[in-house]
């Protein structure tokens, strides 16, 4: 049976991963200054980032629509669904409506929605697991039971080199965002069980922020040769890669990614800021 595997902008990938896993993307809305931005592949993320940083106001971001999510569900036999954490945003629960209305109204067939309790790489690391899975021949059952099992298990950390659209749309408590601020803190931050962005550990200025993550990766790389380690970038290539070749030197991932972030994670991440899961 043809299956295919959906997932919302906060998705982040390149052309080589796009052409392997063939994930299909359904985008979020992006606003800057009251201007309407399509987070996929025509945004010029560049050029979205520039208007970003330069813009006074608080970018804003709204999830897909469940008739976005329906419009994939009739292509395939199968679908399997991967959304951003649903404590960051309401696209899961878009997903769900989506799912259930599907059935109801057009024709039943298999649909399953993940909770990737992550965001940006993170997301992309658990829809190329189910691809793989799908591949290997395994029963959805099979792979249901898996992929919950590997999100419980995946690690998600992230440095952003400002808070403050994290803060003024809520995804951070504004107490913790003014006192970082406040105390020239770089924060690494992570995600606890739930989904929801915490603060992991605070260090100062963000050449110590960066050696300290490549520990925090190696502290936590015990039984790693088939795992993949996915590193994603606003901006900011060059910190990405010099943590992909400290990474390279301490552990022995099967893999690691690096890709530029696009709409959605630019906007929350910031210019500047990096995020890893494994």
């Amino acid at each position: 049976m043809s299956f295919n595997i959906i997932a919302d902008s906060s998705n982040d990938m390149n052309e080589s991963i796009n052409k392997k896993y063939s994930i299909d993307i359904v985008p979020f809305k992006l606003y800057i200054d009251e201007k309407e931005y399509i987070d996929d592949k025509d945004l010029d993320i560049l050029n979205f980032i520039e208007k970003m940083v330069k813009s006074p106001n608080v970018p804003k971001s709204a999830c897909p629509s469940p008739d976005d999510f329906m419009k994939k569900f009739d292509t395939e036999d199968e679908s399997f669904v991967v959304t951003i954490s649903s404590k960051l945003s309401g696209t899961y629960n878009s997903a769900l409506l989506a799912k259930n209305m599907f059935i109801e109204d057009i024709r039943d067939k298999f649909i399953h929605v993940f909770d990737s309790k992550s965001a940006s790489i993170g997301e992309t690391l658990v829809s190329m697991k189910i691809f793989e899975l799908k591949n290997l021949g395994y029963k959805n059952t099979e792979i249901i039971d898996n992929i919950n099992n590997y999100i419980s298990e995946m690690k998600t950390f992230f440095i952003s080199e400002s808070l403050d659209n994290l803060m003024k749309n809520g995804r951070i408590s504004k107490f913790a965002g003014t006192i970082a601020t406040v105390l020239k803190i770089k924060p690494i931050m992570t995600t606890n069980p739930d989904g929801e962005i915490i603060l992991f550990e605070k260090t100062r200025g963000s050449k110590k922020a960066f050696k300290r993550l490549a520990d925090i990766i190696e502290e936590n790389s015990k039984k790693v040769e088939n795992k993949v380690l996915a590193i994603s970038h606003v901006n900011n290539e060059k910190s990405a890669l010099w943590l992909k070749e400290e990474v390279e030197k301490r552990c022995n991932f099967k893999d690691i990614i690096v890709v530029q972030t696009k709409g959605l994670s630019s906007l929350y991440c910031d210019n500047g800021g990096v995020i890893v899961a494994f």
